[in-house]
């Protein structure tokens, strides 16, 4: 009976003293949590890059980047763009000199072309892309506007529901609008302030209604839920023509690549491939080649781009 008692105590002692040790290491857990913010508030050290990146971002000299980044709707800072572009020109040398056989000094102009076209290729890709997403919301956003005054609320408080219930990037604009219209900016010349902003015939159109329906009157309901509905079907027509170029598109993308890239290769297999390319005769052809090449994209790009 004696060690049965025994070991019981010993497992019921056991048991609290593990509880114990839970609770202990708890509670010490939190303290170090309330010292580390006590002393370093919560932040993490920046590194001297980083500061100094966040010290461009704030001058005049970043906000031209920011706002063509920002109109391509790439979620990237202006510095961390420009080291973006510092990275992808290290890496394009290095790829050209290790796996192309071109060395130095033709592999910095060969590297700067082909960042400086890729640059120019992704931006003309991504062009307006912000002002087609928000096209893109537009039925949205009038159908909110649609149900908030046959609710029974202004166009003031139907806007402040858009700007809450809208997804990016529509919201941060119509967030702003809403702001502006609360500082006591004119409605009228709020409107018109949003329309310049986004520069689209669609916006203009809807900005255009808005300020005919507030000033002469009307069912605003039945004609935000007409051009919701119209916007709609337009968008999927859109969606149908982009499929239907869908391989014509992708051809204009690797038409231009393939001949480059086989030329480097070639160049791999044959020491001095491209020797031929950087003398009398062979500049005339390298330009005819680079000439041709961007025409055969941009043609490309012309006959698929079918405006609705």
């Amino acid at each position: 009976m004696a060690p049965f008692i025994i070991a019981t105590l010993a497992a019921f002692m056991f048991i609290i003293s593990i509880y114990f040790y839970l609770d202990h290491r708890m509670v010490k857990k939190e303290w170090r949590k309330n010292i580390h913010e006590f002393y370093h508030e919560g932040k993490k050290r920046k590194s001297i890059i980083v500061l100094l990146g966040d010290r461009f971002d704030r001058t005049e000299m970043a906000i031209p980047i920011y706002e063509r980044l920002r109109s391509a709707n790439i979620s990237l800072t202006p510095s961390e763009y420009i080291g973006a572009l510092i990275v992808s020109y290290m890496g394009v040398i290095i790829l050209l000199q290790n796996f192309f056989s071109i060395k130095f000094p033709i592999n910095l102009i060969f590297a700067m072309i082909a960042l400086e076209g890729g640059k120019r290729i992704l931006f003309l890709i991504r062009k307006n892309y912000m002002k087609q997403k928000l096209v893109e919301q537009l039925p949205e956003i009038c159908r909110t506007l649609a149900n908030s005054t046959r609710s029974g609320m202004t166009l003031t408080q139907g806007i402040n529901l858009v700007a809450q219930e809208v997804a990016e990037p529509a919201r941060s604009e119509f967030q702003r609008l809403a702001q502006e219209i609360a500082l006591g900016i004119d409605f009228n010349s709020a409107l018109k302030a949003l329309e310049k902003r986004i520069d689209s015939r669609e916006f203009q159109l809807f900005v255009a209604t808005l300020l005919i329906q507030k000033k002469a009157g009307g069912n605003l309901y039945s004609v935000l839920d007409e051009m919701s509905n119209t916007l709609e079907e337009r968008k999927i027509l859109l969606q149908e023509v982009k499929t239907m170029t869908a391989e014509q598109r992708y051809v204009s993308y690797i038409v231009p690549v393939i001949p480059i890239f086989l030329v480097l290769m070639m160049n791999n297999v044959i020491d001095g491939f491209l020797d031929p390319l950087f003398s009398g005769v062979g500049l005339f052809l390298l330009a005819f080649f680079l000439v041709g090449t961007v025409l055969t994209f941009i043609l490309v790009r012309k006959v698929t781009n079918i405006r609705v």
